[in-house]
């Protein structure tokens, strides 16, 4: 197909691909207007080590994923609601949380998500503080120059986590303007193979009514 073609089908049935956008896309800020706001509170914790020497910095590589693990617990959990006097239980409290750890810049991050953001901060902030405590009951058992110091950096921002609207509404308009060609070429597919007018039939006639040589 020529560029001339492609054109004159834009033309033609532009319409249906704009339609399926407009339609996929006020879907999709529906249903985003329908879902319930959820907020994500982070929280990161510093590791540092007491001396700046590269065997306790490995060290302490590998044992960041070790925090993580003791932090991702009931035990602690249970504390956490204990603490801020939540009502909810352990299993629910970590199934809203995510606890990741980074090696390259010896941070824990903790990230909670709810539907009371200021809440989801607190928590955040409280899970962080419960490592601060375990390594500083960690520490008074080792040397000083052994020691592996917990620091909160700042206290838990949070944000909107989902829906994100925006986001949501791109999508939804990118599916719709692949619906919208996809519509398109099966109908311009579907009429190649239909004679549209009584010009089409004498063509064919006349080409029939050609001999054929030899």
């Amino acid at each position: 197909m020529s560029l001339l073609d492609y054109i004159r089908i834009i033309i033609r049935r532009g319409w249906i691909i704009v339609l399926a956008v407009i339609i996929t896309a006020t879907a999709a800020f529906g249903f985003s207007k329908l879902q319930t706001e959820e907020y994500r509170a982070t929280q990161k914790v510093l590791l540092l080590p007491a001396r700046n020497d590269l065997g306790l910095s490995e060290t302490l590589r590998i044992l960041l994923r070790s925090f993580v693990e003791y932090l991702n617990t009931d035990e602690v959990a249970r504390i956490i609601i204990e603490t801020l006097e939540l009502d909810m239980q352990p299993g629910e409290l970590r199934s809203n949380t995510t606890i990741n750890s980074d090696p390259t810049t010896l941070t824990i991050q903790i990230d909670v998500d709810l539907t009371d953001g200021p809440q989801a901060a607190a928590i955040a902030t409280e899970w962080g503080r419960q490592l601060v405590i375990f390594r500083d009951q960690e520490n008074n058992q080792l040397r000083r120059e052994d020691r592996i110091e917990a620091r909160l950096l700042d206290t838990a921002s949070f944000g909107l986590y989902r829906p994100n609207t925006q986001i949501n509404v791109v999508a939804g308009a990118v599916l719709g303007l692949l619906v919208g060609a996809v519509v398109v070429f099966v109908l311009e597919y579907l009429e190649s193979n239909i004679l549209r007018s009584a010009t089409d039939v004498n063509l064919l006639d006349l080409l029939a009514s050609i001999p054929e040589e030899g």
